[in-house]
């Protein structure tokens, strides 16, 4: 019985020391260096793919939206292109009419071929033909007088009494259109692109300072010759009339003719300055077009808005505005004379001609 306790407590003695000499050995420390390795590249891989993911998502974002963009972009690119389609068939509709013209006048002509008379005739048809056309699409005065006046020339080369009826049409026609009010367009034109260059300077409205008004003030204490003493009247006088200037300054009363003038943010000034100068490009445009209701209308609105938001005072205001009253009063859309009776007198001759020969 004792030789078993003496057992038990020798067992008991040297089991700790063999764990310490467990731990003192190399291969357990490598053991838990090689753990912990393990453990810190298990936690920074983690990491990174944790930092792929959040990466690989931002990109998939920036990819969508560069993807939607690209969309709306393609989107608007085929509506440019059904557009652009759209006047290249009204550009090859508008060619195949010229040509099928072109055709029937080549065919006109080879008709005609054979008789001096109606190849004259077919002329002053071309030339009546060319006035009706440079007056209803280019509203071009001197061009379509020019081949009235060409077409009564080639007429009165040839002494016919059956062609008298048809210079009294083409005499009256030239005199209509020489009678024509016409209008200074290059000048109307210049007048506007001055305008245009102007709008960035006017004034507005609310921008505009009462005037100073540069009153007498008595010489101050300082600026006396001869200095009055502090117990004398005149020195609280001056002093009073220094005192009253001063404050007199603080308060401006002025009228303005306007009532409540709009107030403009630094944005809003800018785009109410690119609104008046497209009006002014699209009165320049209708100009150019003969559109006198379109003209009138732009100039109208854009004097609107420069008494509403500008300084009617300022003199570049001023200016501007009577020179758009004077565009506004000018007709530009006047009325051409029609050549149809003309023309349809040289066809009657023509058809009458040719049922002559034909008997």
């Amino acid at each position: 019985m004792e030789h078993e306790n003496n057992a038990l407590s020798t067992q008991t003695l040297h089991a700790p020391s063999g764990r310490q000499r467990l731990w003192s050995r190399p291969l357990g420390w490598a053991i838990l260096i090689l753990l912990l390795l393990m453990f810190v590249q298990w936690f920074d891989s983690r990491r990174q793919i944790s930092g792929i993911q959040q990466e690989v998502s931002r990109r998939l974002a920036d990819n969508d939206r560069a993807v939607k963009a690209t969309h709306a972009q393609m989107k608007q690119t085929q509506d440019t292109v059904l557009t652009v389609q759209a006047k290249v068939i009204l550009l090859e509709a508008r060619l195949a009419e010229m040509q099928s013209q072109s055709l029937a006048l080549q065919s006109m002509y080879q008709e005609i071929s054979s008789s001096r008379d109606q190849r004259l005739l077919a002329e002053v048809e071309q030339a009546i033909t060319l006035a009706m056309q440079q007056l209803q699409f280019a509203g071009n005065v001197e061009t379509a007088l020019i081949a009235l006046e060409n077409a009564d020339a080639r007429l009165a080369k040839e002494l016919q009494p059956q062609f008298i009826p048809l210079r009294r049409l083409l005499a009256r026609d030239i005199t209509r259109l020489k009678a024509t009010p016409g209008a200074d367009f290059t000048g109307m034109s210049l007048k506007i692109e001055s305008i245009v260059s102007a709008i960035d300077a006017l004034p507005l409205a609310f921008e505009q300072r009462p005037k100073i008004v540069v009153a007498s003030v008595p010489a101050t204490i300082g600026e006396t010759k001869a200095t009055p003493s502090f117990i004398s009247r005149s020195y609280w006088q001056a002093l009073a009339s220094e005192v009253w200037h001063e404050v007199y300054q603080l308060l401006r009363i002025e009228r303005i003719e306007q009532r409540d003038p709009a107030l403009l943010s630094p944005s809003q000034s800018f785009f109410l300055r690119e609104n008046l100068k497209l009006r002014l490009l699209n009165a320049r445009l209708a100009l150019l077009q003969r559109d006198g209701k379109t003209f009138r209308e732009e100039t109208i609105q854009v004097q609107a808005l420069l008494d509403r938001y500008f300084d009617g005072r300022a003199q570049p205001v001023v200016t501007v505005r009577q020179t758009l009253i004077s565009l506004a009063a000018t007709d530009v859309g006047f009325h051409l004379p029609s050549l149809s009776e003309t023309l349809a007198a040289v066809r009657n001759l023509k058809l009458s001609r040719d049922s002559g020969m034909g008997r």
